[in-house]
């Protein structure tokens, strides 16, 4: 990546917009993610950051990987542009790490070789486990104190002013999809010399209230979780203080009762496999028990080097067929369908042994989202579906029959 520098003086943008002051409004309204970006001075360019007010992925894309993915190539459709892609997991896990822990180790490993300066990621506050807390980590121990997922909307952003008062020239961020759109739009206005972009997948986000609810609703000990993920299994898995795990099948879950409960930034995005990272670490492209990697560009090849050693890694694999479950998912959500659980139970066992597995679970669970999201903002936002939804979301919904209205 080419050296970036700040501008010399403020910008037509900020002398145009005083009115917008940092944290004041939120443009987006309903569809903020509360990124943190507008917490900030940089909302002067709120309008083309947004991944809620202006969707870029096209242009994006080409400047931070040098090309835009290929729609004919079903894994980029799908998964986005990539190098290569690949289920791995680390030798020696990090103990309390949410999988085995690479994120946290390429984070340390950066810091430690001097490759940057900090490292954008969040902790929780003393009070709240799951309330997220940006920091500007400095050290393996700030960095290992964020480890594991915060199910919440996070402010990552809010520390961008941070960023660029402390002078870092070398920076690591690790976020979800909507921060990173807003970060790539103004990257080149942090006086960074090289930017590294660690991201997550990311769906299903929620509010601090509704985060409660759903463990309310869910889990038999909600005061207990210390976080949970839904998996490749069909099922969410809840790990507990005393290490316990417990598990609930998909089709178990009280959706009456959690329909409404995601933030409608999520209900909006089509970005689940964070598009414009560098290099992407997640789960849901790889067999039970492993992370799922997409290299997206040779910075984040340059990144996923610093832990060759420390990994064993497996090509993916994909088996059964998504499309039938994904059919029959969308008016089940719809109308708001919830099983008894014992027939979820064994649903779920089912679906577990001939469902889909590895890529095509993935697929599963965009076809999933996508055709869910498509109605919402045809049903809530119909003037902003055109735009708004991006040619790659537009050819996946584009397999299944949607309801009418």
């Amino acid at each position: 990546m080419t050296a970036i520098h700040p501008e010399p003086t403020p910008s037509k943008a900020h002398q145009k917009a005083k009115a917008l002051k940092p944290g004041s409004v939120r443009p987006a309204k309903e569809l903020c993610s509360e990124c943190g970006f507008c917490d900030t001075h940089y909302i002067h360019y709120v309008k083309e950051a947004c991944a809620f007010l202006n969707q870029q992925f096209d242009n994006l894309e080409q400047t931070s990987h040098g090309r835009s993915r290929d729609l004919d190539n079903p894994d980029e459709l799908y998964f986005g542009v990539q190098k290569t892609m690949m289920a791995a997991r680390k030798i020696e896990p990090i103990p309390g790490a949410q999988w085995t822990g690479i994120v946290s180790t390429i984070a340390i490993e950066m810091l430690k070789r001097g490759m940057v300066e900090g490292v954008v990621c969040v902790q929780n506050t003393k009070e709240d486990r799951f309330q997220p807390m940006p920091v500007i980590a400095r050290t393996p121990e700030e960095i290992l104190a964020a480890r594991v997922n915060k199910p919440t909307l996070s402010p990552n952003l809010s520390v961008l002013e941070q960023v660029e008062q402390s002078g870092m020239k070398r920076l690591l961020v690790i976020g979800v999809g909507c921060q990173i759109q807003a970060l790539r739009a103004v990257q080149d206005k942090l006086g960074l010399e090289k930017l590294y972009v660690l991201g997550t997948p990311c769906v299903d986000n929620v509010t601090r209230a509704g985060l409660q609810k759903f463990l309310d609703t869910t889990s038999r000990s909600p005061e207990t979780v210390v976080y949970y993920e839904f998996m490749q299994d069909f099922r969410v898995h809840f790990k507990h203080e005393d290490g316990s795990v417990e598990t609930v099948p998909f089709f178990g879950l009280k959706t009456n009762q959690l329909k409404d409960v995601f933030a409608p930034s999520c209900m909006s995005c089509f970005d689940y496999v964070n598009s414009l990272a560098d290099l992407v670490v997640g789960y849901m492209g790889a067999p039970f028990g492993w992370q799922w990697l997409v290299v997206r560009n040779e910075t984040g090849q340059e990144m996923l080097d610093l832990v060759n050693e420390l990994i064993e890694t497996q090509p993916v694999m994909s088996k059964g067929d998504r499309k039938a479950a994904v059919q029959q998912s969308i008016p089940a959500y719809d109308k708001g369908v919830t099983l008894p659980m014992w027939a979820a139970k064994l649903m779920g066992v089912f679906i577990e042994r001939i469902g889909p597995k590895g890529l095509e679970y993935a697929r599963f669970s965009i076809d999933s989202h996508f055709t869910r999201n498509y109605l919402f903002v045809r049903r809530n936002y119909p003037q902003k579906l055109a735009a708004h939804v991006p040619e790659f979301a537009k050819r996946i919904v584009g397999q299944y029959e949607l309801p009418e209205k």
